[in-house]
């Protein structure tokens, strides 16, 4: 990795997080970049931003070892008193938050990233270095669909606490560092096992459902309470479960038994959920000739109603193939459209 940034130009502003802001840029020896500012906050201390400085600046310098593909390739770094400019591959295809935002993903698409991801944490793992701030907004996908883990090393653990809960990511620190213990490679695949349950749900379901008080996971048996959506297949509840063990020994021990296990999971059927708002859930899953519909009907705390049946791509018939008998509780439509969904 450059000591510094060759003669970079910074181009338009592509997002804005925690730390900093990410503009397109245009590097003499690389090409196109992305390029991530890190300014210094107006409340830190001149010790504060310091010591601050000083973490980031070293481990960039780790990073030139984390030459792999689905890690997000640093390639130098320049500093003033002010700001600390890292420059990296651009990834094209934009992070996972914007499909998270988009809704749920399907099980396919999932594995497929979550394969990339845990093969890229892997090396990161391999080299003695964690992440500490794995979620959708942090795993790009490059030109081909690629799934690549970026802005590793950012978060150190006196930050994580303070940057999770101010970030919206409570969930994703965990049970452990809740009790004043370090992160971990273990820590590490408790929020890649959060990520995975966040791209399955969809940020509109996340919302509805799962959206809860930033300190929630301290109380412990956090996983308990997470409202699934119910065509998300019993195997991969388990793997997703197991990644939230609040003890760190019922964990997968690393990436690679987590990447054996994800290997594994089913993924088909391939349901896309079209609509997810407070009144109304419809799942559609396509055939060489039909499209099969489901939709849950969400008429109150305690009133609800689902239904089943497939129309034809073209001519031909509507088939009525499964729902409720009137109005139901809604522990009896879940159970009913996942029994429903396991055929």
């Amino acid at each position: 990795m450059n000591a510094v940034v060759s003669k970079l130009k910074l181009g338009k502003m592509l997002g804005k997080g925690y730390f900093g802001e990410v503009f397109l840029g245009e590097d003499s020896v690389h090409g196109q970049v992305a390029v991530k500012v890190l300014g210094r906050s107006a409340v830190a201390t001149e010790e504060e931003w310091k010591n601050l400085k000083h973490a980031f600046l070293t481990e960039a310098q780790h990073l030139s070892k984390a030459n792999h593909r689905n890690v997000v390739r640093v390639h130098g770094i320049e500093e003033d008193n002010d700001c600390i400019r890292f420059s990296m591959d651009y990834c094209k295809g934009g992070s996972l938050q914007i499909l998270h935002e988009q809704g749920s993903m399907t099980i396919n698409q999932v594995r497929k990233v979550g394969i990339d991801v845990l093969m890229g944490l892997s090396a990161l793992h391999a080299r003695g270095m964690l992440h500490r701030d794995i979620k959708p907004g942090n795993i790009l996908l490059n030109e081909t669909g690629v799934a690549l883990l970026g802005d590793f090393g950012l978060v150190t653990d006196d930050l994580l606490l303070g940057y999770g809960s101010a970030a919206g990511y409570g969930d994703h620190i965990a049970y452990e560092i809740w009790q004043s213990k370090p992160t971990s490679v273990k820590s590490d695949i408790w929020s890649f096992g959060m990520t995975l349950f966040r791209l399955l749900s969809g940020e509109a379901w996340y919302i509805l459902e799962n959206d809860s008080p930033y300190d929630l996971v301290k109380e412990g048996k956090y996983v308990e309470q997470l409202n699934w959506l119910p065509h998300i297949p019993k195997p991969w509840r388990r793997v997703i479960r197991k990644m939230l063990n609040d003890d760190p020994a019922g964990r997968y021990q690393n990436a690679n038994e987590a990447l054996n296990a994800l290997s594994l999971l089913p993924i088909k059927p391939n349901w896309t959920l079209p609509l997810v708002t407070p009144d109304q859930v419809r799942w559609e899953k396509l055939s060489a000739k039909r499209r099969v519909i489901v939709e849950w009907y969400r008429h109150g705390e305690r009133k609800h109603e689902w239904k089943a049946w497939s129309e034809p791509l073209g001519e031909g018939r509507s088939m009525t193939l499964g729902g409720s008998e009137g109005v139901i509780r809604r522990r009896l439509v879940i159970n009913q459209l996942e029994a429903f969904f396991a055929q």
